[in-house]
């Protein structure tokens, strides 16, 4: 898969369905893209590894704790789980997410809080003449990071040691991979195979968030 793509059109929703499909970028790394009907809901579980969860479309309510606290995500929120924390999700109109399960302990940016509900594009803020970074969880197999670019700011042409997804989060800009450019918008995203000649150029200002899975 190398083109612009969206999650909501490789798992599309389906009525009173639940569907779940490997996105195929690691093993020690899990990445899922779920379609979730309207009034369907995924019972509470937990997991002995630290779960991050990124809406890709429509609304979800996630359940989180013992006491089951609700919190209410919308397209472009991100939320993180620790170890051992009951989570399910709910929904009345249909969602769309991307689970990230890490096996290995991760370090989170102090911008994240265990259960809290944050929109990723509010996270980091443009620089003038500049490509702002934000680390938001890593460790030696995975990075998820935030970047802002400028307007009149890119990436020159480098290799990734690993599989990564961007997500658009805001603008549009020119992702140049192995000689073909494709233009990126909000909403959409575009993934990269280990060592692909890649590119990033903004037009006008650009937020994206990056997966690297490095296995």
């Amino acid at each position: 898969m190398m083109d612009i793509f969206t999650v909501s059109a490789i798992r599309p929703i389906r009525d009173y369905m639940t569907i779940s499909r490997d996105a195929h970028l690691g093993i020690t790394n899990k990445v899922t893209w779920f379609s979730m009907g309207k009034n369907t809901s995924i019972s509470q579980e937990c997991y002995d590894h630290s779960t991050i969860y990124m809406v890709n479309d429509g609304e979800g309510v996630f359940v989180i704790g013992i006491d089951g606290d609700k919190v209410v995500a919308n397209k472009g929120d991100i939320v993180f789980i620790e170890p051992g924390t009951l989570l399910g999700v709910e929904t009345r109109s249909g969602v769309i997410f991307t689970e990230i399960i890490n096996l290995e302990a991760i370090k989170m940016t102090e911008k994240i809080v265990p259960g809290e509900i944050f929109a990723l594009k509010n996270l980091i803020d443009y620089e003038d003449g500049s490509i702002s970074n934000l680390d938001l969880a890593s460790n030696g197999t995975f990075k998820y990071v935030l970047m802002a670019f400028d307007e009149g700011t890119g990436l020159t042409p480098h290799r990734a040691p690993g599989n990564a997804v961007v997500f658009a989060l805001e603008g549009k800009a020119i992702i140049g991979y192995e000689g073909l450019d494709y233009e990126i918008h909000e909403g959409q995203c575009f993934r990269f195979e280990k060592n692909g000649l890649h590119s990033v150029t903004a037009k006008g200002r650009f937020k994206m968030a990056l997966l690297l899975v490095i296995e």
